[in-house]
């Protein structure tokens, strides 16, 4: 009768070890697929329309909560289907990127073929999930992914400056599909976010543009600093800044300390943007400016959401 062999105990710590390796070498391989930093970044803002639209309208969410677990995982669904269409087109020029170098695409760890089928199926699923909640959540929700997709990546990146502000329509449309959810985008607070966002993503990608100037420039990507250099960029930045200035007082339906919040913020803002005109160091200027960015649209958004909550009211 024969007898099983049972594996050394240092042969199958190694066998442990390997597939421990494998499997956190393939979660930093999707995590790269569906840029989940800017994935998430997208999701809260669509949260953030579908809560204020439930308090505007005087709404429950616990009526309404199979509503929004289609919104959020269709509307994840659709973003994460355009960025990993973004990665299956960009590949050429992310392979010359430092930032973009170890995406599965350039690596090979993820076949192009499996990536763009990815990319489709998620997209045909997150569309069909949305139309389930309203075709004007659905509209917005292809409005964003055709910009980014189509108008962006296939066409105006690598070609035109205003690229930045296409594609800023894409990232834009986000609190539209959250509140067309429930109630029609006709309303005074849906277009103000819209704005919020749009303006918001044009300093915050010129100063990503400017910390990775020399990677866009070897690509021959079209961004504004390798174009046209860094002052214009400078003036730019000031100028879409100063635009979000009066803003926060169209929501004064949000209430006092959330004006006031949001404006300190837009001063602060606006006063790091203007010292980039007497710095000596353009690259460590840009870094607090993304740094800036990113923090002034999390803690926008999750204030709106706060001051909503029944126990201030």
């Amino acid at each position: 009768m024969s007898k099983d062999v049972k594996p050394s105990p240092q042969k199958a710590g190694k066998t442990a070890t390997s597939n421990k390796q494998n499997t956190n070498s393939l979660l930093a391989d999707l995590r790269a697929l569906f840029k989940a930093a800017v994935l998430i970044a997208n999701v809260l803002p669509v949260f953030s329309g579908f809560w204020l639209a439930l308090y505007f309208t005087n709404a429950s969410f616990s009526d309404h909560w199979r509503l929004f677990l289609l919104l959020m995982i269709g509307s994840t669904f659709v973003m994460a289907g355009a960025l990993i269409i973004n990665n299956w087109y960009d590949v050429d020029i992310d392979t010359v990127m430092d930032r973009t170098k170890n995406r599965p695409t350039v690596t090979g760890n993820i076949s192009l073929k499996v990536v763009l089928t990815m990319g489709i199926t998620f997209t045909i699923l997150g569309f069909i999930l949305l139309l389930f909640t309203t075709i004007e959540a659905t509209i917005y929700a292809f409005i964003g992914w055709f910009v980014y997709v189509v108008l962006y990546t296939m066409w105006s990146k690598r070609k035109y400056t205003l690229n930045t502000v296409i594609g800023s329509v894409s990232g834009a449309v986000t609190p539209l599909i959250g509140w067309t959810a429930i109630e029609s985008g006709f309303h005074l607070v849906p277009i103000v976010l819209f704005l919020i966002l749009f303006i918001f993503q044009m300093p915050h990608t010129f100063a990503i543009a400017m910390k990775k100037y020399n990677e866009y420039k070897a690509a021959e990507v079209a961004m504004l600093p390798v174009v046209y250099g860094f002052e214009m960029t400078k003036r730019q930045m000031v100028i879409y800044i100063a635009c979000l200035l009066p803003l926060p007082f169209f929501l004064s339906s949000l209430g006092t300390a959330f004006m006031i919040i949001a404006t300190l913020l837009n001063i602060g803002w606006l006063a790091v943007g203007i010292s980039g005109f007497f710095t000596k160091n353009d690259l460590k200027w840009a870094h607090v400016n993304f740094l800036y960015s990113v923090n002034y649209v999390t803690i926008l958004f999750l204030m709106m959401v706060i001051v909503t909550l029944p126990v201030f009211h």
